[in-house]
């Protein structure tokens, strides 16, 4: 093959890779995108959108088991349902497909070139691409590394029969009649929900003392409550140890060194992930690093000049839409247009049952950074909208400071709260005051109506608490 050359140089089709193509494509750079896979990336084929399918399904098929078992206070009944758990799999995998196909289309329509192919640099402007007509050169006057990252394996567990990762867990033949669950992490946690009401018995194996330590207590018990209601064994400060000679069961020790054997016909390891930073080349140049994530300032620029990196391979947090802001901010850089990461507001959405949203500061982190504070929360228990779906479980809660009234962050825990996250994002992105959100009409009923509660309650000014 005859060598490519390109102005801009992309590795990695996930979300920040394609989104900072298409955006390096309308600002007229001759780009190329080079990925071993299907494009999206974790999120689109084996993390956000095929858990997110699954845990609808999984709703789905609970509400039904619930109408068929229990007496509904709506009157409702029906006969107990049955589950094509291969048919449920083909649906996510039609969703999946889906957007890989969108992807694709929204590349060619914006002319630019995808590599497929195993990438690996040969030096700071050449790369070199094992594609299945042969390898491939391809030299760059810049290059933006957006490798993403892959689930942590356990020395003890690794992955392998029944041990598995949550790529496994998407595409599962069956649903296991025990599974274990190593990690009480979002990852864990929302595929442990789905799991549970396609009715598997689940226990979430964490050696810390509680589950979702990225959140504060007030926001996780709401959770914790309702895996209890699903049936949901939580084994907090307990430590997975290794599988039993037999293969049969997770051997777990408790915080006072009791071993147990634990039965599991499957045990998903979620503890996290971590930078792909090998299988690319990274040994062929010289990249400075804060522990496993690659180095870069508030342009994506690493150590080297003309080399860029965005997404998860830089650090937490590592979410889908941060990488995509910096690939669509890092293409605009590479124009020449004169932009900084400056985001104040990134949220974090957990999609367990009930639904977590966090941005901006908690109050127990405003007070970390000796801030003076108000805060307000209102209770979905009286939000009108909230009773009348019959999931007033959670609240909203706003924290502000004490002088300026500045809104420094929106947390919330409710059923479908994820669906109000942009109007959290945007208060404190923007520099909200209470009383903008306060007197801001909200339309009724609905669960935003919560938002201006909360900042009601901030000001000592709360109507229906």
């Amino acid at each position: 093959m005859h060598d490519l050359s390109c102005a801009l140089l992309i590795l990695g089709g996930g979300p920040g890779g394609y989104v900072c193509a298409l955006r390096a494509g309308q600002l007229g750079l001759d780009t190329i995108l080079v990925d071993k896979a299907r494009l999206g990336g974790t999120c689109l084929n084996v993390g956000c959108i095929p858990s997110k399918a699954l845990i609808h399904a999984a709703e789905r098929f609970h509400s039904l088991s619930q109408a068929a078992h229990t007496p509904s206070d709506l009157g409702i009944s029906a006969a107990p349902p049955s589950l094509d758990f291969a048919a449920t799999l083909a649906w996510k995998d039609g969703i999946v497909a889906k957007l890989n196909s969108g992807v694709a289309g929204l590349l060619t329509r914006a002319k630019l070139r995808v590599v497929t192919g195993e990438a690996r640099f040969l030096d700071g402007k050449r790369v070199l691409v094992q594609t299945e007509a042969g390898p491939q050169i391809i030299r760059a006057e810049t290059v933006v590394i957006a490798t993403g990252s892959a689930p942590v394996e356990l020395q003890s567990l690794p992955f392998g029969g029944k041990v598995i990762s949550s790529t496994e867990a998407l595409a599962l033949p069956e649903v296991p009649a025990r599974l274990a669950i190593v990690g009480g992490g979002y990852i864990g946690l929302e595929l442990g929900t789905a799991y549970a009401k396609l009715g598997a018995k689940v226990t979430v194996v964490e050696a810390g003392p509680r589950i979702l330590p990225q959140y504060d207590a007030e926001l996780t018990r709401p959770v914790a409550a309702r895996l209890a209601e699903l049936g949901v064994t939580l084994l907090t400060q307990t430590k997975a140890k290794s599988l039993s000679p037999d293969q049969t069961a997770l051997l777990v020790e408790d915080a006072e060194g009791h071993q147990t054997a634990l039965p599991a016909d499957k045990i998903l390891v979620t503890v996290g992930r971590k930078p792909v930073t090998t299988g690319w080349g990274m040994q062929e140049l010289v990249l400075a690093q804060n522990g496993a994530f690659l180095r870069i300032d508030a342009q994506f620029r690493t150590s080297m000049t003309g080399i860029f990196a965005i997404g998860d391979v830089t650090g937490e947090p590592m979410l889908a839409h941060r990488a995509m802001a910096q690939g669509e901010m890092v293409a605009e850089i590479v124009a020449g247009q004169p932009r900084r990461w400056d985001k104040y507001a990134v949220p974090a959405v957990c999609f367990t049952d009930p639904e977590i949203v966090s941005v901006g500061l908690s109050p127990g982190e405003a007070k970390a950074q000796g801030l003076e504070i108000k805060t307000g929360l209102f209770p979905f228990q009286a939000n009108s909208r909230a009773m009348t779906t019959q999931r007033s479980d959670g609240f909203v809660r706003i924290t502000a400071r004490a002088d300026t009234h500045v809104v420094i962050g929106v947390q919330a825990v409710g059923a479908h709260i994820a669906e109000l996250s942009a109007a959290f994002t945007l208060a404190v992105e923007m520099g909200a005051r209470l009383e903008d959100l306060a007197q801001t009409i909200h339309a009724h009923p609905t669960q935003g109506e919560a938002l201006a509660e909360a900042a009601m309650k901030a000001l000592g000014s709360a109507l229906h608490i």
